[in-house]
């Protein structure tokens, strides 16, 4: 059946929390509660081994009889336990891969140690090494995309007992100090049990722009130079000391929070501004304390070395602007430690910087901030002279230590801590473009055909000088808009060139929509000629998100590059076309097939196009947690995109619950960044040697299923009456849409309930808590079934496929993830609370027919005999948690019915509000993923 994985540690660990949490409720909750949760607990693991209709029975009944007060810390217990849970599973992980480090043998698949000893075997030299790395950047974006239900706090008390535990683990401690650790886990349990988890208010953007703030102060910072460290061992080890391969500049983040204003109206020109500047003085703080750091390391005498010249010039220099100011009553400090002493006026620069940008946040004046740093180039200048300077005499070992770290630290995160995409809707710049032709006797733009308004907007941006607008005469919206592109010329100036990422235009069908922002941009000087020179400081990333745009991309890119006045431009700024792909939505709309295939079909039609231009191109990924929603593990995902796709550059979006679990901790983002990289490396093999291409016999293949797939998704999802009435009624979308963990709205339009107005978020989060997961995986069975039918060579042919592509087999990995998660016995319960019980029972049942159907093909193609059976630590993982959530799923049931009954008074209806919403936050945390 399944290799059990050796967890006996791991679950020691768990019973070791369950245990604590026990000692927790029972002096701090009462015996009531922690009987109804043990009670629960055992019942539903009684049923998981053996159905037993009279014990389902009680234990229905007793979630009957609890009241709000109770129900609600039966919630959090369960709650709690499957963050402990979470936890402890990160932490054996880690240990799992120390021990291979430790061991000396062959590491981890994803490893920078596999992935590099590959490459060698696979004649690889250094030479091509260094052309590979010259051209890769991983770019993760983090996005507040409303799919994180932990508080900030809660992840913090998680945080320090993940750090208490790992005390448990250091070599040997005698029976006393285990004592006092276990004592201390279970005092920070005490403290997260007493935490509420539910946030009071719906954050705010300046809220989740902190949010966001928090994974590079309690993670990134550390995570970052300690993955260009390993990687940095990793390449001495195989290609030895000489292999002059460098490490730096390989790794950028992103970021959406307070530029994605698609969608959320409390995204404003200042919410932007505001967000620059927070991440500006982030990184700020950071650099202080790492200068401070070296300037303690770094003690060399002038007594005893000699520095190089240009480093003494730069310090003589140094000393005639800034010393006076510096140094004041102590002119001589560090006289003769040269390194301390620039290091302080270095520290004295940065603070200077620190303070205009802490004055411009707190609405103030700056002053004269003369002696600050312009630009993170002349600190990344200062911290190299250091460098060569102590190379030069001899201490190549010091400067390849804590100064190294700093360095790459800087070249990553710059003074903009992370690059800010803006986005918004095509329409609003359709409108802005239309009202501003208006307005300058340019004529009735919203008239014209495409064609015309490609050639009126190239016309104009070729043509010169912008015209002068009388912005108090626009409407609200048109002004809002043209302030947006204020903020990139003026934050460009202030922060840093590089502050901005791309700007991302959401819902792009026709080329008109990206020539609209560019011709926005040279209304605001930010892009046209001058001096007859063509110049462009904002980078459009046209967002194709429905299987019908995504058809068209082809179409439209086409006649984008085909633009005169357009490639222009794009050669000003670089060169490189970045396109946005979105899974949510395609998703949604067609299904997991169509939208998998169209998204695999588009990139391939996209580096065709600008490769026959001869434009660079990165492909820009809208990925969210769930498979729904693009999700799964990330190497797989980037070794799963089509041959010759991926040119050394990868970008996409990390969101919600995804954040804090790879990157809540140092540990797990030095994994997550390395599995990322080395996945990204291996899939941009083509930049340096020759990769086999599909075989047009799979592809079609491909294309057959998929439309086999959609078929069946559309007949469900727009084709069934009543559908969408059920979606509504059996999940708790309109309840989720109550809990506070995002700024954005989960519908488009509030009035309208339809597929499209709703966002892919809730669609996805709903489905999964009444444990569907039908984004999934719905219409891929039909899609094999009918495929294959009863030929054996058929079967054999998806068996081929599964074993020998990339692609096909991360489709069915996640598959099969989706389909575990997914419990059809529990998503008929959730049945009861439709309102016409007939037709709801009939959708439940193709619905049920169609996962059974999926269920044996996936295990059929993938000649296996239970789900996840090449993966047993994450069959493990899942099926520990299953006993956990059924009472949750139960508990829900009731308290959407009692909160949905309008024949009770709305005081007792608000009564079971909470718990509701609390059982919605505790079966994300079980399930792991939410949108």
């Amino acid at each position: 059946m399944i290799d059990q994985p050796r967890d006996k540690e791991l679950r020691s660990r768990v019973r070791l929390f369950g245990n604590l949490l026990g000692n927790v409720l029972r002096q701090h909750a009462g015996g009531q509660i922690l009987a109804a949760v043990e009670t629960l607990r055992k019942g539903f693991i009684r049923l998981r081994s053996h159905d037993d209709p009279d014990l389902r029975q009680h234990l229905i009944e007793l979630i009957d009889r609890l009241d709000p007060e109770t129900l609600t810390h039966v919630v959090r217990a369960f709650n709690v336990y499957f963050s402990l849970v979470n936890i402890a599973e990160q932490a054996f992980q880690y240990r799992q891969r120390q021990r291979q480090l430790s061991g000396g043998g062959p590491l981890w698949l994803g490893s920078f140690d596999d992935t590099l000893r590959r490459f060698r075997q696979q004649g690889i030299e250094p030479e091509q090494l260094r052309e590979l790395f010259a051209q890769t950047r991983y770019i993760p974006v983090f996005t507040a995309h409303p799919t994180e239900s932990k508080r900030r706090t809660i992840m913090e008390s998680l945080r320090r007992i993940y750090e208490t535990a790992e005390q448990l683990d250091r070599g040997r401690i005698s029976r006393e100090q285990r004592q006092d650790i276990i004592d201390a886990i279970e005092a920070e349990i005490q403290i997260l049990w007493k935490t509420d988890e539910v946030r009071a208010q719906r954050p705010r953007v300046k809220d989740e722009i902190r949010n966001g703030l928090y994974y590079f102060r309690e993670s990134l910072f550390e995570a970052v130079p300690q993955t260009c460290r390993n990687l940095d061992k990793a390449l001495t080890r195989i290609y030895g000391p000489d292999h002059g391969v460098e490490v730096s500049g390989l790794l950028r983040f992103g970021s959406w929070i307070g530029g994605d204003r698609d969608g959320n109206p409390y995204v404003k020109p200042e919410t932007t501004e505001t967000a620059l500047r927070l991440h500006m003085r982030e990184v700020l703080c950071h650099y202080l304390r790492l200068l401070d750091e070296l300037r303690h390391r770094l003690t060399q005498s002038s007594r005893l070395i000699t520095p190089s010249e240009a480093f003494s010039a730069s310090l003589a220099t140094d000393n005639e602007h800034y010393g006076a100011r510096c140094f004041g009553d102590h002119p001589h400090r560090f006289a003769t430690e040269p390194y301390r002493r620039k290091l302080y006026i270095m520290r004295y620069r940065l603070r200077q910087t620190l303070r205009a940008v802490s004055a411009r946040l707190d609405g103030e004046d700056c002053g004269d901030c003369t002696d600050r740093y312009c630009s993170e180039h002349e600190l990344l200048s200062d911290l190299r002279l250091i460098r060569d300077s102590l190379i030069s005499h001899g201490d190549a070992r010091i400067a390849a230590g804590r100064l190294q770290d700093v360095i790459r630290t800087v070249e990553t995160f710059g003074f903009f801590l992370m690059q800010l995409d803006i986005r918004q809707e095509s329409s609003r710049h359709t409108e802005a473009v239309g009202e501003i032709c208006s307005a300058a006797g340019l004529g009735d733009y919203m008239a014209l055909d495409e064609a015309s308004r490609c050639e009126l907007l190239a016309g104009c941006i070729a043509a010169g000088d912008p015209p002068t607008l009388a912005r108090d005469r626009l409407t609200d919206g048109t002004r809002e808009t043209l302030e947006v592109f204020d903020v990139i010329r003026r934050m460009h100036a202030e922060v840093s060139p590089e502050a901005f990422g791309n700007y991302v235009i959401s819902m792009t069908h026709s080329a008109s929509h990206v020539l609209e922002v560019m011709f926005l941009a040279w209304c605001c000087g930010l892009a046209g000629r001058r001096d007859d020179e063509w110049f462009c400081q904002v980078r459009p990333s046209p967002l194709f998100e429905t299987i019908e745009d995504l058809a068209h991309v082809e179409t439209v890119l086409t006649a984008l590059l085909g633009n005169d006045t357009y490639r222009a431009l794009l050669a000003a700024s670089g060169n490189q076309q970045e396109v946005m792909l979105g899974y949510s939505d395609s998703c949604k709309d067609g299904g997991i097939l169509a939208s998998s295939w169209s998204l695999y079909e588009a990139q391939q039609k996209i580096i065709a196009i600008t490769g026959r231009m001869g434009v660079g191109c990165r492909l820009f990924h809208g990925r969210g947690g769930t498979v729904g929603r693009g999700g799964g593990p990330t190497h797989e995902a980037i070794l799963a995109q089509p041959p010759g796709t991926v040119h050394g550059q990868i970008k996409f979006t990390e969101q919600g619950e995804v954040l804090s679990y790879k990157y809540g901790h140092p540990v797990t983002a030095v994994y997550e960044l390395t599995m990322g990289l080395t996945g990204l490396m291996k899939a941009s093999r083509s930049l340096i040697a020759p990769v086999e291409p599909d075989r047009p016999e799979d592809q079609a293949l491909m294309a057959e299923l998929a439309g086999i797939g959609e078929r069946a998704y559309r007949d469900l999802v727009d084709r069934t009456e009543g559908f969408l009435d059920y979606f509504y009624e059996v999940c708790p979308v309109d309840e989720i849409g109550m809990l506070n963990i995002g700024s954005r709205p989960s519908h488009r339009n509030r009035a309208n309930r339809s597929k499209e107005s709703i966002r892919a978020i809730p669609w996805v989060f709903g489905w999964a808590q009444s444990r569907h997961t039908l984004p999934a995986w719905y219409g891929i069975g039909s899609a094999l079934a009918e495929w294959r039918g009863s030929d054996p060579a058929r079967l054999e042919r998806l068996r081929g496929l599964y074993r020998e592509w990339p692609y096909f087999r991360a489709l069915l990995s996640n598959t099969q993830m989706a389909l575990f998660k997914a419990q059809m016995d529990i998503a008929r319960e959730y049945t009861r609370l439709a309102h016409d019980q007939q037709q709801a029972q009939a959708i439940f049942e193709r619905i049920r027919g169609e996962y059974e159907r999926t269920l044996t093909e996936v295990l059929a193609v993938a000649d296996i005999e239970v789900l996840l059976q090449e993966n047993p630590g994450l069959h493990l993982s899942l099926l520990r948690r299953d006993p956990y959530l059924d009472p949750l799923n139960h508990i829900q049931i009731a308290l959407l019915a009692r909160y949905r009954n309008e024949g009770l008074p709305e005081e007792e209806r608000e009564r079971w509000r909470d718990p509701l919403l609390r059982s919605i936050n505790a079966i994300a945390a079980g399930m792991r993923n939410t949108g």
